[in-house]
């Protein structure tokens, strides 16, 4: 494979998909059909080009995008094969910024499934142009008119068969090419052959005609006046308006064939180099730094300055760091010096690579549209701008989504924090929906995901990468306490071991502060000095210090004012640590009096689903102590319901979403405010801190 493609002869191709609709292993039958391979591995085996990480041949499922070009009839087509599972979603986006084209794989036995929605979703997102593949179709169960059906139902006239399928003997043997008219037997493989159209597929190839026939109509008046005038398209007409509309989104093309046994594959990638245009023809976003400027965009050219996004970032444990990038504009060569426009930092590059799965083919120059990597390069992180120095445009990130499914973790062995700082650190880089937070008031470590799957994945890799091990947990709530009504209270410190005693005693009375955003307020309303001033600030500090941890359920306290009223000295005997430990105890003494109560953390949740699900996620609401606050009807049949939930009813929410709605909701939440928790929270919450005591 020569190692250098100018922009005309680049294809950047995404493919998305449900999870095990047989995205792998199609891109595995086109390095095969490339001859980018000499046999085909399989995801069973562990052995794909794609799914080179330890953790996916264990579990048989992608857990990272990667990159697979392949070359066909002297145009590279760069395949970035994503994963199909909810939690990994962060490297579908990284993949969509990359990328200037779709391929949808839709399992030809289960069809439409809420990872082809979700993946259509994308596609008119970031507007890129659309080719579904139907594969699994060697399977006896599979149906590409039920498929075709299904897609016309939620898309529309745009969806345009280009086959049917030819079966004997209840085989899959060939295909019917809708546009040009023609039967294609398979002869090896992906190879064909012309045949002679079946008698008995006349009436599907009729309807599949006709529907083709109907989306080239939509996309202009004259050949809509052309076909209600009942004239007959000329195949240049057809594929004209297909090549041409096919770019906007006007039409998208449902092929077919059969992954495993490299079937339609050949189909495919002529396809993809006739209908799909060079990157030159995608605009590429960004901030104009010098003026500010949103989105102003340059298009692909390699005739300029060069510029590069770095997309993706790769860490293997032996090599190192990879940046992926994208080449925006010019030639970026190995060799030269690269300028971090965001960073403003200058580095140089030694090597450049073009990536095919974990292989790194060494590569002296890639030109704009490609994609490739860089190694050793520390300052460079996904989501910045490398350009030639002087150059002020920033392209956009990908979009990262939030994560919200957390757990807390700890270190199984002593002593291994450090290590495993730097472990995650490097896991960080590599996927950014993971985040860690130091929560220093519960004295917990947490780790954020995008889903269960996705946390279970990092404490496999911690051991096998890094030889580190963590334990996960349910994290702690960060509940308040806080004091309904109002008390006074004596506090009394009295030590004596011979030389100097401690003695200090006050009297402090306790009550709500109403606000809940500090956590005291401290005053004194000491009358004939029973009390010197110097030992005010003492009493403030045995304040500051006892509202870190109350004593109801050892949770930081809020909205309390102490007023120090009395009190009693020694002239030799009290000392600031006296009075410090004299307000400690009142405090304890105080709070306990005063009625206290437990404040629950309560977010504002948005949940979006599709409206058939509303009822059940309303539903769901109520039994987490929820209330619905609004439902918002929005494009697409969704709603987004708001609810004002307790934080710990909502621990464990992406999880069960997934199951009330197929994998076809989404949530966000944010902190809202403080709330009392009722009565039988309180109890339970106070019985688990007592029996943790002990």
């Amino acid at each position: 494979m020569q190692q250098v493609y100018t922009t005309d002869k680049i294809r950047n191709v995404v493919v998305l998909g449900h999870g095990g609709s047989g995205k792998t292993t199609l891109v595995e039958a086109l390095a095969y059909q490339s001859g980018v391979t000499n046999r085909m591995g399989k995801v069973a085996d562990g052995n794909t080009i794609s799914d080179f990480d330890k953790e996916e041949a264990k579990r048989q499922f992608s857990i990272s995008t990667a990159v697979v070009p392949v070359l066909f009839e002297g145009t590279k087509i760069n395949f970035i094969d994503t994963p199909g599972y909810l939690d990994f979603v962060g490297e579908v986006e990284e993949a969509l910024s990359a990328a200037d084209a779709a391929v949808i794989v839709v399992n030809g036995k289960a069809g439409v499934e809420t990872g082809t929605e979700r993946a259509m979703a994308y596609c008119e997102k970031y507007n890129l142009p659309t080719i579904i593949f139907v594969t699994g179709m060697d399977d006896d169960n599979a149906s590409f008119r039920k498929i075709s059906l299904q897609l016309n139902e939620k898309y529309g006239r745009k969806i345009a068969p280009f086959h049917i399928p030819i079966r004997e003997n209840e085989k899959f043997v060939g295909f019917v090419n809708v546009v040009k008219m023609k039967g294609r037997r398979f002869t090896e493989g992906s190879e064909y052959e012309e045949c002679d159209i079946p008698a008995y597929l006349e009436k599907q190839l009729s309807t599949a005609r006709e529907s083709l026939i109907e989306a080239v109509a939509e996309t202009s008046e004259e050949l809509m006046d052309k076909y209600f005038g009942g004239e007959e398209f000329t195949y240049d007409e057809v594929s004209g308006a297909l090549r041409a509309h096919v770019q906007d989104r006007a039409i998208i093309p449902v092929v077919m064939g059969s992954g495993i046994n490299n079937q339609g594959t050949k189909m495919l990638m002529q396809i993809v180099v006739k209908y799909f245009a060079s990157p030159a023809q995608r605009k590429v976003y960004g901030r104009e730094l010098e003026t500010n400027e949103i989105n102003t965009f340059l298009s692909v050219d390699e005739g300029k300055h060069m510029s590069a996004k770095v997309w993706k970032t790769m860490v293997d444990p032996f090599i190192g760091k990879y940046s992926l990038i994208k080449v925006v504009t010019g030639v970026l060569k190995a060799d030269s010096m690269i300028y971090n426009v965001g960073k403003e930092v200058e580095e140089k590059l030694a090597k450049l690579f073009v990536l095919r799965g974990k292989e790194a083919i060494e590569v002296k120059e890639l030109h704009a549209g490609d994609i490739g990597a860089i190694t050793k390069v520390n300052s460079l992180a996904t989501g910045d701008t490398i350009s030639t120095k002087g150059a002020t445009m920033v392209f956009d990130a990908p979009n990262i989504p939030k994560p919200y499914t957390y757990m807390s973790y700890k270190a199984k062995n002593k002593g291994d924090e450090d290590k495993i700082a730097a472990a995650m650190a490097k896991l960080m880089d590599e996927d950014l929906t993971l985040k860690v937070v130091q929560d220093a008031e519960n004295r917990q470590s947490l780790i954020y995901g995008i889903g269960d799957q996705q946390l279970d994945i990092v404490v496999s890799k911690l051991a096998a990468r890094y030889k580190v091990e963590i334990t996960l947990a349910k994290p702690k709530i960060a509940f308040r306490e806080t004091i309904r009504k109002k008390t006074t209270v004596t506090g009394t410190h009295k030590k004596q071991s011979g030389g100097h005693g401690q003695y200090g005693v006050v009297v402090m009375e306790w009550e709500p502060s109403g606000d809940l955003e500090k956590p005291y307020e401290f005053a004194e309303r000491v009358v004939g000095g029973s009390v010197p001033k110097n030992f005010f600030p003492a009493v403030e500090k045995g304040l500051a210090e006892s509202v870190l941890k109350g004593p109801l359920a050892g949770y930081p306290v809020v909205g309390i004012k102490g007023t120090l009223t009395d009190g009693k000295y020694h002239p030799v005997d009290s000392s600031e640590m006296a009075f410090k430990t004299a307000t400690i105890n009142a405090f304890k003494a105080g709070i306990m009096e005063a009625s206290p109560v437990l404040l629950e953390p309560i977010v504002t949740a948005k949940v979006t689903v599709p409206n058939a699900f509303a009822g059940d996620i309303m539903g769901d609401m109520n039994k987490r102590r929820g209330r619905v606050m609004g439902m918002d009807h929005i494009p697409g049949g969704k709603q987004i319901i708001t609810a004002e939930v307790p934080m710990s009813e909502i621990y464990g929410y992406g999880t069960d979403l997934r199951s009330m709605t197929g994998g076809a909701g989404d949530y966000e939440y944010e902190f809202t405010r403080y709330e009392q928790a009722p009565s039988d929270v309180q109890a339970k919450i106070v019985a688990a801190s007592k029996a943790e005591e002990e």
